[in-house]
């Protein structure tokens, strides 16, 4: 089925006929349901001698090359008279790519867009899929390495999986960015599979719009014919007794049934507190996989694999001063978004000289970002930390004992303090029982060289940066 506007376009051009002949034997052995997944938000644009078909997005643009694109190939040729190339973009490359310089008018420009059939996609509810959030993009670390693992079974689609699966963690720890490549990779490796992805925000409100109408069997044969459900968030069901009701029912109808179910939460299903116990119960059932805080060296990958993203649309060379990413990667150490975040505010503000930017430009564009979130840390506070952490007394850290098991804690607490205080080098080293600032240099070197090349010490000032930050 075409849209008026659509097939009126074809039948004024020759490509259009084409393409329009091309799509009518594909829906056919294809079948509708997975044309009008991959192709059917497909258009084709017509530029003079130049004829390209431009899928909604890279995702599509990859089946389309893997599955289809020899079978267009073939029916391209067939039908068209003047035996024109054919060439495949995605709408994002087609829109980034610059506008050829011409001495001529541009000739006029027709996109022809096949409308999907009336069943719409096979994928089903995908309000909010994101296609940069693919598992090719995503950065696994010891921090995730688990869920990310266990995302990559389920997407595909291998026997043997735990049923229902949830991912929690706090807010910008990768939960969505997860539960967007699962989905996408699940649509790649079967597209003939029902994929069926929403926020529980979305649940919840297109329940209570299907009650509003009386259309809930309407709303439940779309989520419970679902080959693989995924739902973002699912705490925001809590205190809702009715959307639990609801959501509990799905769920047991498709585990039930040997479909899939895929859900992230803020916090582990037994701390959901004001969830309806069974529905706590069933979630907890499954596989519950926590992603924990990024560690420093999975924080430098995500800012590296973030410079690098952001080069390439900006077309300048990926690549930032090593003190400039270490900066980032141990003061902003809460959240992913917030660490990306940074970089961006970086890169939005120097553009390609970011990687000539020096750390005290990057600390002076970034000054509102620390002030608005800083906790006032004191020296005396470090050594506190420090002492407790390792089990021995504040003293020790001030005392001239050179033993190594006082000396590397006072050097962690001397980094610590050079970090985040306000205080100088000869300041610091007052406050360590009068040592002089060419100490206090030589531990935050020494420091700095370690969180390299030991894994412990690096776990240590990492545990020690958030207890101070709060």
């Amino acid at each position: 089925m075409m849209s008026g506007r659509a097939a009126g376009a074809m039948a004024e051009t020759p490509a259009g006929a084409v393409w329009m002949k091309t799509c009518q034997v594909l829906k056919r052995e294809l079948g509708e349901a997975t044309f009008g997944s991959w192709l059917g938000q497909a258009a084709l644009r017509e530029a003079g001698d130049e004829v390209c078909v431009v899928a909604a997005t890279g995702v599509a643009r990859d089946w389309i090359r893997r599955h289809a694109w020899r079978r267009i190939g073939e029916l391209w040729a067939q039908n068209d008279p003047m035996g024109r190339r054919l060439d495949l973009k995605s709408r994002m490359e087609m829109d980034a790519a610059p506008a050829p310089v011409r001495a001529a008018p541009e000739p006029e420009v027709i996109e022809i867009e096949v409308e999907a059939p009336p069943v719409v996609a096979r994928q089903g509810r995908l309000q909010g899929l994101q296609e940069r959030f693919s598992f090719e993009t995503f950065v696994a670390g010891p921090a995730n390495e688990f869920a990310f693992a266990v995302a990559r079974r389920v997407a595909s689609w291998a026997d043997g999986h735990f049923n229902p699966v949830v991912f929690h963690g706090p807010y910008g720890f990768g939960k969505t960015h997860l539960l967007n490549a699962l989905a996408w990779e699940a649509m790649q490796s079967a597209p003939e599979k029902r994929v069926v992805y929403l926020t529980a925000e979305r649940f919840t409100t297109t329940f209570v719009k299907a009650l509003q109408d009386r259309q809930t069997q309407a709303f439940k044969d779309e989520l419970r014919n679902a080959d693989l459900l995924l739902i973002d968030d699912v705490h925001f069901v809590a205190g809702k007794p009715s959307t639990q009701e609801e959501l509990f029912h799905t769920l047991i109808a498709l585990v039930e049934d040997g479909r899939r179910v895929v859900m992230t939460a803020d916090r582990s299903p037994n701390e959901l507190s004001d969830m309806e116990p069974r529905l706590r119960s069933h979630l907890q059932a499954g596989l519950v996989c926590g992603i924990e805080p990024a560690d420093r060296a999975l924080r430098l990958g995500i800012l590296e694999r973030k410079l690098a993203t952001l080069a390439q649309q900006g077309r300048f060379l990926p690549s930032a001063r090593p003190e400039v990413l270490q900066f980032l990667a141990d003061r902003f150490t809460d959240s992913v978004r917030e660490l990306e975040g940074a970089l961006n505010t970086l890169v939005a503000r120097v553009g390609a000289d970011v990687a000539r930017l020096t750390l005290d430009e990057a600390q002076a564009i970034l000054r509102p970002h620390l002030a608005c979130n800083e906790r006032k840390v004191t020296v005396d506070m470090i050594q506190k930390a420090v002492a407790e952490h390792y089990n021995l007394k504040q003293a020790d850290l001030i005392s001239e004992r050179r033993a190594r098991a006082v000396a590397r804690p006072r050097q962690v607490a001397m980094w610590l303090a050079k970090q985040i205080t306000t205080r100088s080098l000869p300041d610091i080293g007052r406050r360590f029982g009068g040592r002089d600032h060419t100490t206090v240099l030589h531990a935050v070197r020494r420091i700095e060289a370690l969180k390299g090349e030991d894994a412990a010490i690096a776990r240590d000032v990492d545990v020690l940066l958030r207890k101070l930050r709060g």
